[in-house]
């Protein structure tokens, strides 16, 4: 069975974890995947990750975060998904929570945070927001 939205369905992973109040959850790995985990690392959403080689795959074991027994991430979410692309312009990079929260791009300079996106004056494909 082939997977239409990997992104997709690593942020259900991490989701799923953080709802089962899991330490760690493990998806397949891949560049995009990694970029994206790169960001998270940087804002604070996730202790770190990891790659696991078992049976030949390559997997990511993603170590999520707890602070005071709550989960750091409270919300996320896909937004540009297979079946349909959101672009935005450096003008109207969302924001989420007033800016409490992060969108995740993808750009031309590679996989960025909204903050990082408008600094460097880029727009390009919204992967994901996080809160």
């Amino acid at each position: 069975m082939t997977m239409t939205d990997p992104l997709g369905d690593m942020l259900t992973r991490i989701r799923n974890g953080v709802s089962r109040r899991k330490s760690s959850v493990n998806t397949p790995a891949s560049r995009l995947r990694a970029r994206v985990l790169d960001v998270l690392q940087a804002e604070g959403y996730i202790r770190g990750y990891s790659e696991v080689s078992e049976n030949g795959k390559t997997e990511l074991q993603i170590e999520l975060k707890y602070y005071e027994g709550a989960s750091v991430i409270r919300e996320i979410g896909r937004v540009s998904k297979p079946g349909r692309r959101v672009y935005v312009s450096v003008k109207s990079i969302p924001q989420v929570a007033n800016g409490l929260g992060i969108t995740i791009l993808s750009t031309p300079k590679g996989v960025m945070a909204d903050h990082q996106a408008r600094e460097q004056n880029v727009g390009g494909e919204v992967l994901c927001s996080v809160f």
